[in-house]
């Protein structure tokens, strides 16, 4: 087939169980253009890229690539087409190696050892983005930030002439992020197609050449994105005036909740990923981390929720030392989660919306009468609750799986802010949502901050951690480069401290030490 010109969707529906996820829409896109789709979470975004991608066929509508109109009806004649895709969550076998991942999706593999081949592909990639990938690592041993790189070179090796990237960036340091926009732009130049969706407006509005905007499953606008400007991408995208900054006001420290002392955990391989680090995090505070994922953040998140067990070093909450304890005696000490994969840890996605409101807090008295559960308590409290975290959903009796990111993650952390725990442990809270989504979590750890809880937020979206933290830890390789004020001037090292190539001086980890105690 001749190469990959152009590309139209025409009146692309689609519906599940009566909804309409997609409803009568239109997008095209020529060779060297970057098209950046946007729209909240639940708007058809992902369901209209599988529909391109195969893995769904539309109801009505056709799809024509050089004029002509084509049937994709599976990922392999996506492929074909020449168009790859890098899906929000993974498509990988989490027990295979990365390798065996990638050779499993490589449509032009030799029919013996096709291995051999794909590893010079890997390991060019992986020098040309900077990417830090062992191909002999099992997926299940990578953090999500590891695991979406797979995905990303997956898709080039299989040489896509359209690339679709569903939130590309998430996982890099600002380097990283600029190194992979200038590869994009290379490419663009070259002719490549790129469909880019994602929910930072500044990376759609300094990348994308043209903007289609989606809500509610139609398209609500299109535009060229040279004359556009934040606000008005946000209102487009979800039909009302977003706020960009937070007002965080500066409060006293009170008494110490978390203290961390030279904690060391093991990782998948049972070799330290988290190497002697010390921390505290105190009532009125929200302490971030900050860090490239892979560096040793998962691991120690997990052995302060009691998911991993530390090999040294200790964890005290309030006072009791919490060290290896079960995850129960843990929340039951006044611990919440809220876990860095949703799908895979904050929830039991084949049960009810109900059912899961009450994870880990079912043996309560409130919720169970001797060995019986108390549903009407239950269905009340979740009502109470989807309408507190505003969970867009048609009722509490529908499988979990069901709703979209940005309500599943109001759903988790109204489940885990609805006893108002001491220590509010979250990773990666906002990750993956639209700019709404994203302002009412922020705004929902403020105010536990506020209500006197200590917030432990581990992410790599560093306008976050700048916006919500009072103070910033920066991890890479399982060491701490630094602690520091919000305030410090020092803020603008934090890409190098992430990189590893600038740490805190002895000194100035003393000043610091003695500032936060």
């Amino acid at each position: 087939m001749k190469s990959l010109e152009t590309l139209e969707m025409m009146d692309i529906s689609k519906s599940f169980h009566g909804v309409r996820a997609n409803d009568a829409i239109n997008l095209k896109i020529s060779s060297g253009e970057i098209l950046g789709l946007l729209g909240e979470n639940g708007a058809g975004k992902t369901t209209l890229m599988n529909i391109l991608y195969g893995l769904y066929q539309p109801d009505s509508g056709e799809i024509r690539i050089n004029g002509r109109r084509v049937t994709i009806d599976s990922p392999r004649a996506s492929l074909e087409h020449g168009i790859g895709m890098v899906h929000q969550h993974f498509m990988l076998v989490q027990n295979h190696t990365v390798i065996e991942n990638i050779a499993l999706g490589y449509t032009r593999a030799p029919g013996l050892f096709p291995q051999k081949k794909i590893r010079g592909h890997i390991l060019s990639f992986s020098r040309k983005f900077n990417f830090d990938i062992d191909p002999d690592k099992k997926i299940w041993q990578l953090s999500a930030g590891e695991q979406q790189r797979v995905e990303i070179v997956k898709a080039l090796v299989n040489g896509a002439r359209l690339l679709i990237l569903d939130e590309p960036t998430s996982v890099l340091t600002p380097q990283e992020t600029r190194d992979f926009f200038e590869i994009l732009e290379r490419m663009r130049a070259e002719g490549q197609l790129i469909i880019l969706i994602s929910h930072k407006l500044d990376e759609i509005k300094n990348l994308c050449d043209r903007v289609t905007v989606l809500r509610k499953g139609q398209v609500v606008g299109h535009a060229d994105t040279s004359g556009l400007d934040k606000r008005e991408l946000a209102r487009m995208m979800i039909g009302r005036d977003v706020v960009f900054s937070f007002s965080r006001e500066k409060m006293p420290r009170e008494e110490k909740v978390l203290e961390v002392s030279d904690v060391t955990v093991d990782g998948d391989k049972g070799y330290p990923v988290v190497k002697g680090v010390s921390f505290d995090v105190y009532r009125n505070e929200i302490l971030g981390i900050a860090g490239v994922s892979g560096n040793g953040q998962r691991e120690l998140v997990e052995a302060i929720t009691g998911l991993r067990l530390a090999t040294s070093g200790n964890i005290v909450v309030n006072g009791v030392d919490i060290t290896n304890q079960s995850p129960r005696k843990i929340h039951n000490s006044g611990v919440s989660h809220v876990p860095e994969e949703r799908i895979r840890f904050g929830i039991a996605p084949n049960l009810f919306l109900y059912e899961n409101a009450i994870l880990k807090q079912h043996h309560q008295k409130k919720f169970s009468r001797r060995a019986f559960l108390a549903y009407g308590r239950i269905k009340a409290h979740t009502k109470q609750l989807i309408k507190d975290f505003q969970v867009a959903t048609p009722s509490i009796n529908v499988q979990t799986k069901n709703l979209s990111g940005g309500n599943i993650q109001k759903l988790i952390l109204g489940r885990e802010i609805a006893d108002r725990p001491d220590l509010l442990v979250a990773s990666h809270p906002t990750y993956g949502l639209d700019v709404g989504a994203t302002e009412y979590l922020r705004n929902q750890l403020l105010k536990r901050r506020e209500e006197g809880g200590a917030v432990l937020l581990v992410s790599e979206d560093l306008d976050e951690i700048f916006e919500l933290c009072d103070r910033i830890a920066v991890i890479f390789q399982g060491r701490f480069m630094g602690i520091l004020e919000s305030d410090d001037p020092r803020r603008t090292d934090i890409g190098l401290m992430m990189a590893g190539t600038k740490e805190l001086e002895p000194k100035d980890e003393a000043h610091v030490a003695r500032h936060c105690h």
